[in-house]
Order: structure tokens, then C-alpha cells, then sequence
């Protein structure tokens, strides 16, 4: 099937390798490291500071958290009530990232959750372009510095690092070049061997980020067609291996899935759809010759009106980089991978556009693509906006191909400039613009003292709950959950930034915890700061959803409206009491 190996007349690297090279490799990875570093720098050491899309960071650092504490506690790792207390939330359901939650389990034990986040953050990005690299320098070209540039672009595009700030589980993307391998490689024989190989890898990327393993599923299967199309000779000659590996990959994958992904679709607080309308991420027609937030060539208004939010940022890559891609087509249309590739890149890109194709900001009412998805099971769940990631390994292989044509032609225009300089000039004036700056941050309120010192613990026996508010956020973090994972999950608390069912009976996905009247009524004080007229039935509701969740102690820390929840909490609870820099509410009696 697809040839992921040079090409007849351009043979591998041999397998023994010197010393140089591997000294000159080891600088590259530690150079992909020290850029995905230096693109957290905003965080370090700064506890009061969440990336942009803090929700999304106070998520995946609770995940990181809980797992390390359900390894330390054997706990069950697939689901947890110390958030959406009493009936919790369903983590294979909600990209619990136990692929690295796992090994970076002494990082969270020792430094903490968001030391372990930026951790996660930065080797995912290098891990994404070192993986690429040695693929493409392993198989598909000679040069390995056109190597350096496709790993380097599929692990720095603009949508990954829009994507690395908030989605863990989209940024993970280090094994898709090695699940490509097992899948593609052309040497015949060890089917079971690949096979197997394949199935493991395959299970893995399941805890790691299933979304991107159904993208390349779909990316794999619509590559494969389009050679088998290109060269149908080939395809017919490599399929039987590939199936085998495939059937291989399938029986050892089966048994070690079936259990979490039937508690995922069956088990305690699964849900059915999303809690949002898939079609209103979908991307500007525009936004693909337009230049992303965080690029050297953006800024803070470049991809307005163009993406959905600036975590979808996908599909910002820029004129001089579409024309480049488009010049390597033509140049190497000869060959039926890079056919197959282009066809690959189209479709996909394409699929982005949503339901409803839009351009400048302006519903066209053209039908885009993605409208024969929409009812297909699991691909109705799939994210428009993040289908142009699949795009970033197309051009980035693109690249590398056109870098290492030219390098072996090493010809001159007009009889007198190198091309080598004149090429190596254009792919400069591509990228240099994408060049990613550190991801953006804004404030958030940091734990408070009385949380991080421990002082809770005697007010929460066990059984009982803190409740910081307000207790519930919708679709959006609450305190209380940053202060659960920055304590190792130390507490049980009602809420937090989840998808989890509408309610008992009612599997529709909804934002976190179902709401309770008490949890909206200072939702909606935290957010106004206007203090409601409270009754004596708004008083009542509140004890009896404090002992729904089994309440031990109300906390108010910083807020933007604080003084006005403060004093909502006061009419509902009476006066609180001041203890280091929180207001608590001892409900122990009143919610027994």
C-alpha cells in the first residue's frame, strides 16, 4: 500500500549510525525542546497565571492530579466524585490523558499540577516534532535537515500550539508518526510482530487522545484509497500485508479496550452528543491564508471573526505557505504519494469549513462538506475546526519532500544561482512568519492559603465536601476545582469543568454537574455582582442542596464580584467567618 519508504534509486540510511549523526540529532531534539520550553515561559513560576483558555488548563491539571493520586491510592482511574459531587464524573468520557498522567505521576507528586501541565505541554510539542522527524528521516527522504524542517513544522504549527494551551489530548500527537509507520512500512514479513505492535501503540493513543486517533483512522483510510488510485499496481501488491497487520493490530487492541470503552459509552455518568453545536466550530474559508494569534507575523485582532476561538486556531497557515505547498505538488506530482497526500490535505481541509461554508466572517449558505458527517455515529462528535491538525503533517511532509529534491539535484537558475539558496529562501519566508511566540496567559486567582496550607481539613470530615463558590460553573471552571488539583485532589467537591449526563434518566451531554437552584442563584452574583432579594425559600433550597452535596464547610476566596457573593451568602447561610484569606460558612449542622 502507501509507500513510507525513499522511493526505487534512494535507499535508506543505513542502520548503523555514527556518532555525529547522533550527536547532531541529539542537539535537534534538544533544540524542539527548548522551543516548546521557552513557549510556556509565561507561566513559570507564576502561580496566579493560567493560559488563555484557563478552563481547559484547570481540566487537565485536576485529570493530571487525580491520576497520580488514583495510582498512589489504588483508586479507580476511570472515574472519580471528588468533582460533580454525589454522582461524580465519567473520565473515559472526558479525556482523563491517562497516557500521561501515568508517567508524569512522580512530576505531579513532587511539583504539583501545574508544574506537571507545563511539563505535559512542552513534551508533547517536542515529542510531536521529534517523532516526525525520525520518521521522515528514517523513510521518506535523504536530507536531514529537510527532516529537521517537517518535524519541526509538525510539532510548531500554529494549531498545535493553539491547541497545546488548553487540549492536552489534541497536542499528544508523538505516536501518529509511529503508528503511520506500522501501519505503512513496505518490508514484508513479522505481521504479527507489527501487528502487535500496532495494537498496543493504537491502545495507548486511545488514553492518550482518542479524538486524534479517530482523525487518523479517517486520514489513514482516505490516504490509503487515494494511492491505491495513484498506483494501483503497488496497493494491490503491499495490501495483503497491511490488512494482516491491521487484523493483527485489532485482535491484541480488542481485548485490552473493551472494558474502558464500554465504561466510557455504558458505565456510571456516561452521556450521549456534545453539550454544544459541533457546527458553530467550524473555520473561516479565509482563516487558511491568515496568520494565527500566537505567530511572530499575528496578534491580538489577525484571526478574528475567523476561528471560533483562539484555541482552534487550526488552519492559520499563511499565503506564502498554501503557494509553497501547492509549488511542491506540481514538482513532485510525479510520484504517487505526494497525489495522494495533496488529495488527503483537500479533503480535509475542506471538512473544516463546517455545514455551512463562510467566508470573511459572512455565512455563504454554500453546504461545506462536513454535512455528510453529521450523522455519522462518533464523526457527529468530531470538531469541524480541528480537522485541518491532519492538514500540518501533510504539508509538513511536503515540505520535507520538495527540501530534499532539491538538495539532491543541487541545480542552478539561469545557469548561475544555486537553487539549494534560492529554495531554502522560500521555505524561510513561509515559516519564519508562523514562528510561534509563548502561549498567552491571563490572570486567575491563585489557591488560597487556607486551602493550601491545609487549614480545610478541620472543617471536612470524611464523607463530607468542600464547597467553594459559586459550587457549580456550567461551562466553565469553578475555584474549587483548581483547588482540588493543586492539593492532589485532597477533597471531594459538588461541580467542575466536565461533560457529564443532563441528569439521572437523561443521558443528553450537559457542562459539568446538573445545576442546582442554589448554584445558579450565586452563579449569576459572581457574574452581575448585582445581591438578589433572598426568601425564606431561597434559604431552605440552599440547605437542602447543601446536603445534596453533603456539605461540611462553604468557602468564598477571590472574586471578581466577591463582596456581593459574600453578602448573597450571608442572607442564604448567615455570617461568615473570616478565616486566613477566605470566608467560610461552617455548615456541618445544617447539612447533616
Amino acid at each position: 500500500m502507501p509507500q513510507l519508504a525513499p522511493e526505487r534509486g534512494r535507499t535508506a540510511t543505513p542502520s548503523g549510525r555514527s556518532l555525529p549523526r547522533r550527536g547532531r540529532e541529539a542537539v535537534l531534539i534538544a533544540g524542539y525542546l527548548l522551543l516548546a520550553a521557552g513557549l510556556t515561559t509565561a507561566q513559570w513560576g507564576r502561580s496566579d497565571r493560567l493560559f488563555h483558555q484557563y478552563s481547559d488548563q484547570v481540566l487537565f491539571e485536576w485529570m493530571l492530579a487525580r491520576t497520580a493520586r488514583a495510582l498512589v491510592a489504588g483508586e479507580n482511574p476511570l472515574h472519580s466524585d471528588a468533582v460533580g459531587f454525589p454522582d461524580g464524573v465519567n473520565l473515559m468520557a472526558n479525556t482523563s490523558v491517562l497516557g500521561l498522567g501515568v508517567p508524569l505521576t512522580p512530576v505531579t507528586l513532587l511539583f504539583g499540577s501545574q508544574v506537571a501541565f507545563l511539563v505535559a505541554v512542552a513534551g508533547c510539542l517536542a515529542g510531536t516534532a521529534a517523532a516526525w522527524y525520525f520518521l521522515l528521516s528514517r523513510t521518506l527522504v535523504r536530507s536531514r535537515a529537510a527532516a529537521a524542517v517537517g518535524g519541526l513544522f509538525c510539532g510548531f504549527a500554529p494549531g498545535m500550539i493553539a491547541q497545546a494551551g488548553a487540549h492536552l489530548h489534541m497536542a499528544a500527537q508523538f505516536l501518529v508518526p509511529v503508528i503511520l509507520w506500522l501501519v505503512f512500512d513496505p518490508r514484508p514479513g513479522r505481521t504479527v510482530r507489527r501487528g502487535t505492535a500496532l495494537g498496543l501503540t493504537v491502545t495507548y493513543q486511545v488514553f492518550l487522545g482518542e479524538e486524534t486517533l479517530v482523525f487518523l483512522v479517517l486520514a489513514c483510510g482516505l490516504f490509503a484509497l487515494a494511492y491505491a488510485v495513484c498506483d494501483p499496481a503497488t496497493a494491490r501488491r503491499r495490501a495483503p500485508e497491511l490488512l494482516g497487520r491491521l487484523g493483527v493490530g485489532t485482535l491484541t487492541a480488542l481485548p485490552l479496550l473493551v472494558y474502558p470503552l464500554w465504561w466510557q459509552f455504558f458505565g456510571p455518568q456516561h452521556y450521549r452528543g456534545m453539550p454544544f453545536d459541533v457546527d458553530a466550530y467550524a473555520l473561516d474559508l479565509l482563516s487558511f491564508g491568515s496568520w494565527a494569534t500566537q505567530t511572530v507575523a499575528g496578534g491580538a485582532t489577525s484571526a478574528a471573526g475567523l476561528a471560533p476561538n483562539a484555541t482552534e486556531e487550526n488552519s492559520f497557515f499563511g499565503v506564502p505557505l498554501l503557494l509553497l505547498s501547492v509549488v511542491a505538488v506540481i514538482r513532485l506530482r510525479r510520484r504517487p504519494l505526494v497525489r495522494a497526500l495533496a488529495a488527503c490535505g483537500l479533503v480535509f481541509a475542506l471538512l473544516a469549513l463546517g455545514s455551512s461554508v463562510g467566508v470573511g466572517g459572512t455565512d455563504t449558505g454554500l453546504p461545506g462538506p462536513y454535512r455528510l458527517l453529521r450523522e455519522v455515529p462518533l464523526l457527529d462528535l468530531a470538531v469541524p475546526a480541528r480537522f485541518p491538525l491532519i492538514v500540518v503533517p501533510v504539508i509538513a511532509i511536503l515540505l520535507a519532500l520538495l527540501l530534499d529534491d532539491v538538495w539532491q539535484r543541487d541545480g542552478r537558475i539561469a545557469g548561475r544561482i544555486p537553487a539549494r539558496g534560492v529554495w531554502a529562501v522560500a521555505v524561510a519566508a513561509a515559516l519564519l512568519p508562523l514562528t510561534p511566540t509563548p502561549i498567552r496567559t491571563v490572570p486567575f486567582a491563585p489557591v488560597p492559603d487556607f486551602i493550601s496550607s491545609g487549614q480545610w481539613r478541620g472543617y471536612v470530615p470524611d464523607g463530607r465536601t468542600l464547597v467553594a463558590v459559586p459550587p457549580v460553573g456550567g461551562g466553565e471552571a469553578t475555584s474549587g476545582m483548581l483547588w482540588s488539583a493543586r492539593t492532589g485532589v485532597a477533597f471531594a467537591a459538588p461541580g467542575g469543568f466536565y461533560i457529564g449526563p443532563s441528569g439521572p434518566g437523561d443521558p443528553q451531554a450537559h457542562w459539568g454537574a446538573p445545576d442546582r437552584p442554589t448554584s445558579v442563584l450565586l452563579r449569576h452574583v459572581a457574574r452581575s455582582g448585582q445581591v438578589p432579594v433572598v426568601t425564606d425559600a431561597d434559604r431552605a433550597q440552599a440547605v437542602a442542596d447543601l446536603r445534596h452535596w453533603r456539605a461540611a464547610v462553604v468557602v468564598l476566596g477571590e472574586l471578581r464580584h466577591g463582596d456581593a457573593v459574600r453578602q448573597t451568602v450571608e442572607l442564604l447561610l448567615g455570617p461568615g467567618t473570616r478565616a486566613d484569606d477566605v470566608w467560610i460558612w461552617d455548615v456541618r449542622d445544617q447539612a447533616a
